[in-house]
C-alpha cells in the first residue's frame, strides 16, 4: 500500500512505480546525525521551530542505502550504501554522529536481487556511506556490474589529492581499474542521464531516470535535508565548495519543478519520495509523495 512515512524517522524499504520503471530504496542502515554539528550554517531556532524535521533526541533521520532501477530485465544501482559498520560517525576529534550498517545484501535478497543481477552501479560521489558495499575484502560485491564514476569526481585520486569523506584504502585503491569514467550529459543507463557538479564533492554527480512523459532526478547528497531546499544557503559540513553547492542546487531545482517529475532524497527519513512544489510567495517546498511500504528499516540508531 503506497503512503507517506515521516520526515523524522528511518526509511522504510519503499517502492516506486513511473511508467516502465521500478524504483526501489533499498535501504542498508540508519544514520543519526548532529544538527548542529552536520549543519552548522542553520540557525537553531531553525530546529526548534520545526520538531517533524528531528527525531526525539534531537537528531537527523538520515538512512543510507541505493535507489535500485528496474526497466524490464536490466537493473541499475545508484548508490551502495554504507557498508557493514555500527558506531559513531566523526571528522577528526568531532563526533557528528552515528551509523547502524550492513543490511544491504539482505534488503536485496528479500526482494529477489542477487548482487550478480545488476548490471551497472552509478555513484553520485565517493563518500563512504554511498559505496560501502562496493567492495568487499577488495573485490567487486556486484560482480558484473560496471561501476561508474564522473571524471571530476575520479580526477582528485588520480593526482593523490584525498577529499574529505573518502577512505582511499577501502574505496579508491580497489576501485583502480574496475570503473568507467562518465561526464555531464552522458545517457549512463537507458533513459538516466547525468549531471554532473563540483559542490558537495568535486564531482557530484545526479541522475535524471526519465520514463515515459514523468521523470525522476536522484540528487545524492546536493541536498541532506528538506529544509536546504527551502534556504540553498544551508550548506552541509562536509561540502567542498560552497559556490559550487549554490550553483548546482539552483540547477537541480530548475530541474526539480519542470512538470512531471519528482525527486529521490537518499537521506531525507522516511520522506525520499517527493516533488518540488512552490507556494504563494514562489518559495519551493518538498512535497512527499505516497510510495509503497516493503519492510521496514532493518537497522535502528
Amino acid at each position: 500500500m503506497a503512503e507517506l512515512g515521516l520526515l523524522n524517522e528511518q526509511s522504510a524499504v519503499r517502492r516506486l512505480e513511473l511508467g516502465d520503471v521500478r524504483l526501489t530504496y533499498v535501504i542498508d542502515g540508519a544514520m543519526a546525525m548532529s544538527a548542529s554539528g552536520f549543519f552548522p550554517a542553520v540557525p537553531g531556532e531553525y530546529w526548534r521551530e520545526h520538531p517533524e524535521a528531528v527525531d526525539a533526541q534531537g537528531h537527523i533521520a538520515m538512512s543510507a542505502g541505493g535507489l535500485l532501477v528496474e526497466r524490464g530485465d536490466r537493473k541499475l544501482l545508484i548508490d551502495a550504501g554504507f557498508g557493514s559498520y555500527r558506531g559513531p560517525i566523526s571528522v577528526g576529534d568531532q563526533v557528528l554522529g552515528a551509523a547502524d550498517c550492513g543490511s544491504m545484501p539482505d534488503v536485496l535478497a528479500e526482494l529477489g536481487v542477487a548482487p550478480g543481477d545488476i548490471d551497472t552501479v552509478a555513484y553520485t560521489h565517493l563518500h563512504l556511506d554511498h559505496v560501502g558495499w562496493a567492495f568487499v575484502d577488495g573485490r567487486k560485491f556486484f560482480p558484473d556490474a560496471r561501476y561508474l564514476v564522473a571524471a571530476e569526481e575520479w580526477a582528485p585520486h588520480e593526482h593523490g589529492i584525498e577529499v574529505p569523506g573518502v577512505i582511499t584504502s577501502m574505496t579508491v585503491e580497489p576501485m583502480r581499474g574496475n570503473h568507467e569514467l562518465i561526464r555531464e550529459g552522458d545517457e549512463v543507463w537507458p533513459g538516466v542521464r547525468a549531471i554532473v557538479m563540483s559542490g558537495h564533492t568535486p564531482g557530484h554527480t545526479s541522475y535524471i531516470v526519465s520514463a515515459g512523459e514523468e521523470r525522476i532526478v536522484v540528487f545524492g547528497d546536493a541536498f541532506h535535508v528538506p529544509a536546504q531546499i527551502d534556504h540553498p544557503d544551508w550548506g552541509s559540513m562536509p561540502d567542498t565548495d560552497t559556490d559550487g553547492v549554490l550553483r548546482a542546487r539552483a540547477r537541480l531545482v530548475g530541474e526539480l519543478t519542470r512538470p512531471g517529475t519528482l525527486g529521490f532524497g537518499i537521506h531525507f527519513g522516511d520522506q525520499a519520495f517527493g516533488r518540488l512544489v512552490r507556494d504563494e510567495a514562489g518559495a519551493t517546498k518538498w512535497e512527499p509523495v505516497p510510495a509503497e511500504f516493503v519492510r521496514a528499516n532493518p537497522r535502528v540508531v
